[in-house]
């Protein structure tokens, strides 16, 4: 039992409770605050997936490092450390998103500009008719033939200058008009790219992996999963630190995807989870699976001490296949994935 006194504090008119609270009663309290946590790193990724995802699995591995019983001092760093990352997920959110605005500020101002631009240029060349007009209206009421013979022929001239030169400066706004537009059309296809990376490893993140399991079914393609999950990467994770960790996660996406086809999509999927999407039925994803096992487990290096040394480590995974079918969403299609990858975890440790 802990005991705690009820009271108001005077300085900072916090409720302070001071009476018996169950074990149980903590252990709940506990659980409450982890799943609020796993909660906001679900609603970042909702809310602005680029960098949203990111904290989501920064959370679930703090959540993931905490024992199931932990101790005050415990429960207080990891406090910080949440606080650290939401201030950070914070402003980097801001920064990206104020990039992105103004991005589609200065497309707008490019618009306005132009179209500005267009009406100068459709007044000037109306005040131009109009002038021609009056003189043309002029040249009506002369009395001698050679003069508005004359006169026609001047003014017919200075008519062709005038459309010539309107046509000259139609093309030339077009011409940089499109310009610009293929400048803005490059720099949000940039932005739509980045919103389907993952920025730790640089491949694909969870949202481009969906989307793709999504048009393949839309398209009634078969297509495979893989689902890979290291082995071991916690221990590594929590002795070596999170910068030996990312070292990790960083070459192990490179070397799962310098060892799949063109085809396939290599993703992260979450924390030490990866996923591969094979245009392919099952008995063609074996291949690749053995492939995987042979190229991409083995021995890495990664930096520790913050990159003062080197360390080789063994990496391992657990990896589960399985096949989409008409009928089927790609949720289920993960969960069996999943389970097939579980059954080749347990088999894994019976054979260690």
């Amino acid at each position: 039992m802990i005991s705690i006194k009820r009271y108001l504090d005077a300085k900072t008119d916090v409720l302070v409770v001071d009476e018996p609270v169950s074990n149980e009663l903590v252990a709940v309290m506990m659980e409450c605050y982890l799943s609020a946590l796993r909660a906001v790193g679900k609603g970042a990724t909702e809310a602005y997936s680029v960098s949203g995802n990111e904290l989501e699995l920064q959370l679930a591995n703090l959540v993931g490092r905490l024992p199931a019983e932990p101790a005050a001092g415990e429960v207080k760093r990891l406090q910080v450390e949440v606080e650290e990352r939401l201030d950070n997920w914070a402003s980097v959110t801001a920064e990206r998103l104020k990039q992105k605005a103004d991005g589609v500020k200065q497309l707008l101002m490019m618009l306005a500009r132009t179209a500005e631009s267009v009406g100068e240029r459709d007044q000037r060349y109306a005040n131009r008719f109009g002038d021609l007009t009056t003189e043309l209206s002029a040249i009506a009421n002369l009395d001698d033939l050679t003069q508005v013979r004359s006169s026609l022929v001047r003014k017919a001239g200075e008519l062709k200058n005038c459309v010539d030169q309107m046509t000259y400066e139609s093309h030339h706004s077009i011409a940089e008009l499109r310009s610009k537009v293929l400048v803005y059309e490059t720099k949000l296809k940039t932005v739509e790219l980045l919103a389907l990376k993952d920025s730790l490893t640089d491949v694909a993140n969870r949202r481009c992996a969906e989307g793709r399991m999504e048009w393949y079914a839309a398209q009634k393609q078969t297509y495979s999963v893989m689902l890979l999950d290291l082995n071991g990467f916690k221990e590594i994770n929590d002795r070596y630190g999170h910068a030996a960790g990312d070292d990790l996660l960083r070459q192990f996406a490179g070397e799962l995807h310098n060892s799949m086809r063109s085809t396939d999509l290599v993703a992260r999927w979450g924390g030490d989870e990866f996923i591969v999407i094979l245009n392919c039925d099952i008995a063609a994803a074996r291949p690749q699976l053995d492939r995987i096992r042979q190229w991409t487990l083995g021995h890495y290096t990664i930096r520790i001490g913050g990159g003062k040394s080197d360390l080789k480590v063994e990496v391992g995974a657990s990896i589960g296949v399985a096949q989409w079918l008409p009928g089927k969403t790609s949720q289920q299609v993960i969960e069996a994935a999943d389970a097939s990858m579980y059954l080749d975890k347990k088999q894994s440790r019976k054979k260690s």
